[in-house]
């Protein structure tokens, strides 16, 4: 159904003139910040709804790649197209907590409250803000977090008195206590034994859950401790009150279907809520995170760009793009800040994003083979999920030119720069760009206006005005 208020646009192809209009069309409503829906029926391929107050255009003859939705409207067909395994999933973050736990990383105050603004204005359910009883300006910085944002904010606390109360003085909404619970952890690094690690968690949550204060309770190396020890410690401190049960997978040994049993165990022996808290030293945090959704848990602990202790945690911009687009689940973030948010955390925190780094990587949205490339020029879904768009996270397309790039990329890198080819022509500044890339060399806007030149491409002409 479409409001009063708005136009239906209905494009059955994708040709030059339409192209061009649709295209000046997002730069207009870009400029004014009006919303371009995207939906798909069977007999028009291109549907797009647009206000009616849009108003005139300008087509500048500088394209750019086909329009895309912010939000995808279905999943795709074929074989993994069931998408009911989960309703909705919590976002705990712990960037500024495990996250600044990264070796050679430290968050100054503003770089705390930076990176805080950013994660309550996206709507992050919980920002585990730090460790109070650590320092001076770490209790000043997470007072100050809790002070100045409207989510969730938590404080993490070792089973001993100082810690707790630090934490508590700090005004966080949430204390999260925890306690080795593996036999390698209690004796080589607590020295102490089962029956004192019982006592310390029962006595620990008692004083958080007395305050009126949401606790969380985490036997740390859950996914290392004896089974019959594990349920032990979540029913005792289940009676004791604890609002929430994090599950964590302390030293990255878990596997999906093993977490997703772990959980489903859990879930069995508590009415807490559960959490689960996964690291990267197999490359399968993220993915475990998601089977403890699976499995039943509430919410998952992520951290920006998976930065955390040795290998890291599960990622935020991975798992929150996950549960929107390939599970088809409202996590009631926004996604189209995740970009940004990246940005500033590998700024702030010193770790680079590596360029194939899924979701926010330089590459993640970037073609450069010829066939991939022209796939994409014509219709993106042919090479990318079609569930998740650059413009759902903020980011955009980018055609890279070099050993691997087609006719197809060379053509269209051509025309937004203002140059109008011959298909001849075409094939001779491809033929360059390959030679230029094949010696490991970065082909530049500039170097491809420098091939165009010499190969004597005329130049579009001036724009002209269209009025929708």
């Amino acid at each position: 159904m479409v409001n009063h208020g708005m136009v239906l646009l209905c494009i059955r192809t994708l040709g030059d003139i339409p192209c061009r209009l649709l295209r000046a069309i997002s730069r207009t409503l870009t400029n004014v910040n009006h919303e371009l829906r995207w939906c798909q029926y069977p007999f028009q391929r291109h549907i797009y709804i647009l206000p009616r107050a849009c108003g005139w255009i300008q087509c500048r003859h500088l394209p750019t790649l086909a329009l895309r939705p912010l939000r995808a409207v279905e999943f795709f067909q074929g074989t993994l197209d069931s998408t009911d395994e989960i309703e909705t999933a919590r976002v705990f973050d712990t960037t500024l907590r495990d996250g600044e736990q990264s070796p050679g990383t430290s968050f100054s105050y503003d770089d705390k409250r930076e990176i805080a603004r950013i994660l309550d204005e996206m709507g992050t359910h919980v920002i585990e803000a730090g460790f109070p009883v650590n320092s001076e300006a770490e209790f000043e910085a997470v007072r100050d977090i809790a002070s100045s944002t409207d989510t969730t904010t938590c404080g993490l606390a070792r089973v001993v008195d100082g810690d707790i109360e630090a934490a508590l003085d700090s005004g966080v909404e949430m204390v999260h206590v925890f306690v080795s619970t593996s036999d390698v952890q209690i004796e080589d690094s607590m020295h102490s034994s089962r029956e004192d690690v019982v006592e310390q968690a029962i006595t620990a949550v008692e004083r958080v859950v007395e305050t009126g204060t949401t606790c969380m309770f985490s036997p740390m190396d859950a996914t290392r401790t004896d089974e019959a020890f594990l349920t032990t410690v979540i029913e005792a401190v289940s009676e004791a009150g604890t609002d929430w049960i994090n599950i964590p997978d302390t030293c990255g040994v878990a596997t999906p279907r093993r977490f997703y049993d772990l959980i489903e165990k859990v879930c069995q022996h508590t009415d807490a809520r559960i959490d689960v808290h996964t690291h990267d030293d197999f490359g399968l945090a993220t993915a475990n995170a998601l089977a403890g959704i699976e499995a039943g848990a509430d919410q998952a602990q992520v951290s920006v760009n998976s930065i955390g202790e040795r290998a890291g945690n599960a990622a935020y911009e991975e798992y929150v793009m996950a549960i929107e687009s390939v599970y088809q689940a409202d996590t009631g973030i926004d996604t189209t800040r995740i970009t940004e948010l990246s940005q500033v955390v590998a700024d702030r925190s010193g770790v680079p994003v590596p360029s194939n780094k899924p979701i926010v990587g330089s590459n993640a949205f970037s073609h450069e083979s010829g066939i991939h490339a022209a796939g994409v020029i014509e219709n993106s879904d042919t090479f990318e999920p079609g569930v998740m768009t650059p413009e759902m996270v903020g980011a955009r397309r980018r055609l890279v030119l070099g050993k691997h790039t087609g006719t197809h990329s060379v053509r269209e890198r051509l025309v937004e720069t203002g140059f109008d080819p011959t298909e001849t022509e075409v094939r001779a500044v491809t033929r360059r760009v390959k030679d230029y890339g094949a010696e490991k060399r970065r082909v530049t806007v500039s170097d491809l206006e420098r091939f165009a030149e010499e190969e004597g491409v005329a130049e579009l002409p001036e724009k002209e005005e269209v009025r929708a």
